[in-house]
């Protein structure tokens, strides 16, 4: 083969090659225009087609690109593009902004009689819920991870028709199919494009909810009354929605193992001012992230409520933090499920907990080991907590990894050891919502720092004869407890303490 042949075959090579390099290289880019130009949907669609096929020089390429128009309340696309591409149409004067497509993370029974919404009080003033209608034809769009329509909090006996202004519908899908939606679920929607396959075979590739947040979102918001509800005897009450009366528009835009793309939620977003929703609840992580579609879901009169989060506390962590916005954050409420710690010295103290499942705690003292933080399996290993119950304590290391964080690790380093036990300390106890994750094999009690050290001192006293018992969590109501999930939680009328 001579030099020209060589080079010629390279050359060829290359442009094969391209394309394909080209591509590997994209990703998705949401552009975002502002007000729509058009009323009519197809035109504004038709104009970021046009735009991108400026871009590519071809107009199926420019269709290829296209995984998301946003047509409806406002002007914009999600689209696979290279950054020269994103660059390029970054200077059309019509575009607002281009970025990255971005991932955001989702963020019990007593909440709204805490807040004096109690359903059925005769004397609440000013009877906000009876004038509201208990939220009567309401209709609330729901951002998040889709819905398990089978629960009781979506029975539709007792509702009227779908009100007449309503333009949803009801997309099937996996274990979904049309008789899914109701007369109170009377929307639903699912967002799998841009989705790794990977993601979705992991998912119902349809409005299911596989994890339980949107579930539990949704009945938080517009549940109808279901009796004696509980958490394994714990809280037992009547469960309810704040507007039990609303009616419910389902989007499912985050999956599991695969957070909420931004290109999923503004496209929830534009399809729910089309539908014709009131209220849009998003339970989505934000961190101070504006979703510049919001803005004109107000304008047209549409409430937004973003959840604030979890994180903190300490300054600068509210999360959606929006002036056109509602925020709700956590707040604390009149409830907490204390559980008995008894020490081999006779002192009795108290953490909370979720567990009272007689069949797992033992009413016999077991030894107590203190493994510090807990947060490797090699220092388990050491303590050797097999069989025991474990005190995880360690300030030092509260001031580096977040308790949220902390807590799921040290539960299943534990778990996994052996033990028979958790009690955890850090400087808020405000992580009941964690706690399940001990899957009813072992007791877990959270405790803070106090009460910690006073377990510490009892262990290095007694010099490895030192025993504990944990016994089961009680409800009482009248002392105070917290709001998790970073906004207002399902309601329930216990007025008394359960063993």
């Amino acid at each position: 083969m001579d030099s020209r042949t060589a080079f010629c075959g390279t050359l060829l090579l290359l442009v094969i090659l391209l394309p394909v390099s080209a591509n590997a290289s994209s990703k998705l880019y949401i552009v975002y225009m502002g007000e729509k130009r058009h009323d009519d949907p197809s035109m504004v669609t038709a104009s970021h087609r046009d735009m991108l096929t400026s871009v590519f020089g071809s107009k199926d390429e420019a269709l290829r690109s296209i995984v998301y128009s946003y047509k409806h309340g406002f002007s914009g696309f999600a689209a696979m593009l290279t950054e020269s591409q994103a660059e390029t149409i970054a200077k059309f004067p019509e575009v607002v902004t281009v970025k990255p497509n971005t991932y955001h993370e989702t963020h019990t029974t007593r909440s709204w009689d805490f807040l004096g919404l109690d359903h059925n009080q005769p004397g609440q003033q000013p009877g906000l819920l009876r004038k509201a209608k208990y939220g009567e034809d309401v209709i609330v769009g729901v951002i998040d991870t889709g819905i398990w329509p089978e629960s009781r909090s979506f029975d539709d006996n007792g509702y009227g028709p779908v009100p007449a202004r309503w333009k949803g519908k009801c997309q099937t899908g996996q274990d979904f199919n049309a008789t899914s939606c109701n007369k109170k679920i009377i929307g639903a929607r699912w967002y799998g494009r841009g989705i790794s396959d990977e993601v979705l075979n992991r998912n119902y590739k349809s409005p299911r909810d596989i994890e339980g947040h949107g579930t539990h979102i949704a009945s938080t918001i517009a549940g109808r009354e279901v009796q004696g509800v509980s958490y394994g005897g714990l809280g037992m009450g009547v469960a309810r929605g704040g507007a039990p009366r609303a009616r419910l528009s389902i989007y499912k835009v985050c999956w599991l193992g695969g957070s909420c793309p931004e290109a999923a939620v503004l496209a929830a977003i534009d399809d729910a001012m089309h539908d014709g929703v009131d209220v849009l609840s998003l339970s989505i992580a934000g961190a101070g992230h504006e979703f510049p579609g919001t803005l004109h879901a107000v304008q047209r009169g549409i409430s937004i409520v973003f959840a604030g989060g979890n994180d903190g506390p300490v300054p600068q962590t509210v999360a959606n933090a929006l002036p056109w916005v509602t925020t709700v954050a956590a707040s604390t409420i009149d409830r907490s499920f204390p559980t008995m710690i008894s020490l081999g010295n006779k002192e009795k103290l108290v953490g909370q907990s979720l567990h009272n499942n007689a069949s797992v705690i033992s009413g016999n003292f077991k030894d107590l080991v203190y493994a510090g933080s807990c947060d490797t399996e090699s220092s388990l290993a050491l303590s050797n907590v097999t069989g025991k119950i474990v005190l995880c304590y360690q300030p030092v290391a509260a001031r580096s990894m977040p308790p949220r964080q902390a807590l799921p690790i040290a539960i299943n380093l534990t778990t996994m050891a052996g033990a028979k036990g958790l009690i955890f300390a850090q400087y808020t106890t405000n992580l009941l919502d964690f706690l399940p994750l001990c899957r009813g094999v072992m007791p877990c009690v959270v405790v803070d720092f106090e009460i910690a050290q006073r377990i510490a001192s009892y262990w290095s006293w007694v010099k490895g004869n030192a025993v504990v018992k944990v016994s089961p969590a009680m409800t009482v109501v009248g002392k105070r407890g917290v709001v998790a999930e970073g906004r207002l939680i399902l309601v329930e009328r216990s007025k008394h303490v359960v063993p």
